[in-house]
């Protein structure tokens, strides 16, 4: 395997650090349109299970109302 001939600075490590941790961003949410809840894109609500104007996730509180 090769190994590298000289240890890599801090300054070196430092700015490759800061170029990957600056290039991360928050994750995208939205509000749902069914309940306003505020949620992650390509996600099912957490609060009422809808997901482009369909319910794929059966909520208890649901549940005990049926």
């Amino acid at each position: 395997m090769a190994t590298p001939k000289r240890k890599t600075s801090h300054a070196r490590t430092s700015q490759r650090k800061a170029k990957w941790l600056g290039a991360l961003s928050s994750p995208v949410t939205k509000s749902c349109p069914k309940c306003g809840e505020v949620t992650l894109a390509h996600h099912a609500c957490p609060s009422c299970g809808y997901y482009r104007g369909r319910q794929v996730v059966k909520m208890k509180t649901e549940e005990a109302a049926e």
